[in-house]
């Protein structure tokens, strides 16, 4: 599938089949394109935490309504003391460099199969003590994986986009 083919295809899963379970060969591959992402400075502050288990889950599940029935979710987290700041010390690389490495995961999810959603309906802090993650980490988002249920499909509004020239503008 060609890279444009690819993002327009994808679409955020909202019900997945729970009886379905992504192969260690398809979350391995999810896992390396995050692994691979950019970072600044190439400092790789990211960490990815992979929700299987029953506890896991329920943990999660005490926190947002989002899991959808997925198998697997990637939480995704940076190590707030690994993070270059910006001139002007106003920024700092934390959130984007797990930005990118979310969505590379979420792309090559499709690439191989796997549907996803990209969650940020719940309290960070409050997941993160729950997960008993470490204090220098923050969480950037959660990552539901799987498959689609029967039915599943894409929001009514998931193809309705702006025209280029509303959202680009060259100078």
């Amino acid at each position: 599938m060609k890279y444009s083919e690819l993002v327009q295809a994808r679409f955020s899963c909202k019900k997945f089949d729970p009886d379905r379970v992504i192969s260690e060969e398809q979350l391995n591959a999810i896992l390396e394109a995050g692994r691979v992402a950019p970072t600044a400075k190439n400092l790789q502050p990211q960490h990815v935490y992979v929700a299987q288990s029953d506890q896991a889950l329920a943990a999660i599940d005490k926190h947002t309504p989002c899991r959808y029935g997925a198998r697997t979710v990637l939480v995704v987290a940076w190590d707030k003391d690994n993070v270059f700041t910006y001139p002007g010390g106003k920024r700092d690389s934390g959130v984007e460099d797990a930005t990118i490495v979310a969505t590379h995961m979420m792309l090559a999810a499709h690439s191989v199969g796997v549907d996803s959603c990209w969650i940020n309906f719940f309290d960070p802090d409050e997941l993160a003590a729950e997960l008993h993650l470490p204090e220098n980490e923050d969480i950037l988002m959660l990552l539901d994986l799987g498959f689609a249920a029967e039915g599943a499909v894409a929001l009514a509004n998931h193809f309705s986009r702006k025209p280029i020239d509303e959202t680009v503008t060259r100078i």
